[in-house]
Order: structure tokens, then sequence, then C-alpha cells
């Protein structure tokens, strides 16, 4: 059964947050909100973390997952950003975007777009994702919450509870959460392309 963390979404409770990291480092999958929707996430050195996220969402190997990090000094460790986009990410973290890089050797290899060697990173801008990035010193491996059949996230915790007891190990529920994942901008070719059209706006990309 997934243990159910009732969160404050402007002032997390310390010891739920340690909670839930500690959950994430003992190789848990953790349902979380963002500030578009929710997303599940599991440590970076969790091998089976990736293959469970994919077999949730009815996914296969191609999927972009995401680096959920703490701020941009940390997703410059992750992704390379060239000079000439280095504005234009800047400037919409944290915030509702996911952007697709190339990926850095801090990336294990598992984790990269097989073909590509590119992974999706973003900075999202919510209290509680900010203080679980603080306690873990890492960003979080992330996929959107979105299950095979469905057109929408859940947008409550308490749902994602009773949906997926048995598949998931805890549920951060902070209050309702929006129902629209993030707009993903492609920048692996060193142009943007927009991908998905979501929370965030994608007009500063077109």
């Amino acid at each position: 059964m997934a243990r159910y963390l009732d969160v404050h979404p402007i002032n997390p409770q310390p010891r739920k947050i340690a909670a839930a990291a500690q959950i994430l480092r003992d190789g848990g999958l953790v349902a979380y909100p963002t500030d578009c929707c929710y997303a599940i996430g599991s440590a970076l050195d969790n091998h089976s973390g990736k293959e469970r996220i994919l077999k949730l969402r009815g996914l296969d190997e191609r999927h972009h997952f995401t680096l959920v990090c703490r701020d941009f000094a940390q997703l410059g460790q992750f992704v390379h950003v060239r000079r000439a986009i280095f504005r234009e990410v800047r400037a919409a973290t944290p915030g509702r975007y996911t952007f697709i890089l190339p990926a850095t050797k801090e990336v294990p290899r598992r984790l990269m777009h097989p073909k590509k060697k590119t992974v999706g990173v973003r900075i999202p801008d919510h209290p509680v994702v900010a203080a679980l990035l603080e306690e873990m010193g890492e960003p979080i491996l992330s996929s959107t919450l979105l299950l095979p059949g469905v057109d929408k996230p859940p947008t409550d915790g308490w749902t994602i509870k009773e949906d997926l007891d048995h598949q998931l190990d805890a549920v951060i529920d902070s209050g309702e959460c929006g129902a629209d994942p993030t707009t993903v901008i492609d920048f692996s070719s060193g142009l943007a392309e927009v991908v998905r059209v979501g929370a965030g706006d994608p007009t500063p990309f077109e």
C-alpha cells in the first residue's frame, strides 16, 4: 500500500518531506504535485524506477523522461545548454516547461533517449517540489502521471492513492492540482521545436 502524505502546499512540513525523500532513496515510486499537474518520480539510482514508470504509463523505451531539478545550476550539471539558447531556457525557469536537451555524462545512459542521447529537464515553481528536491540533493527522474486511455492527469492525491495504491509507494497530497502537463520544447537540434503544448505559453518559442 502507498503511504499517504498530507503536505501543506505553501509551508511543507519538513518531517513529511524527509519521509518522502527517504522513500525515494529506498527505491520507491512517489506521486507528487507540481505547478502543472501530478507527476510520478523515482531516484536517479533506482534501476527499477524507469521500468515501473513505463509500465504504469503504458509507454515504451522511446519515451523522454524528465529530470526535475532544484535550480538552474543543478540543471546545468545534467544537460548541455548552448550559449545561443541559454537566455531562452533561463527566462522560462522555474516554470511550466520541459526542455529536451543533450545529456551530459552525469546522466546515466539508461535514462537518456536511446537514439538521441537527450533527456528532458525542468524546474517547477512549487514549494512542495522545491522542498523535496532540496532534501534529495539531486534531481528526481519523473514523468507526468497520465495513465493509458486517459486524457488528463488526476488532480488530487486521494484519488491517486485509491486508484494506484498497489503500484506506488507514496502519494504526496498538497491540495487540488492542475490537470495540464508542461509545454515541451525540444532544443536538441539547437533550435526550439514545440513538441507538446501544455500549461506553459508556447508563444516565446514559436
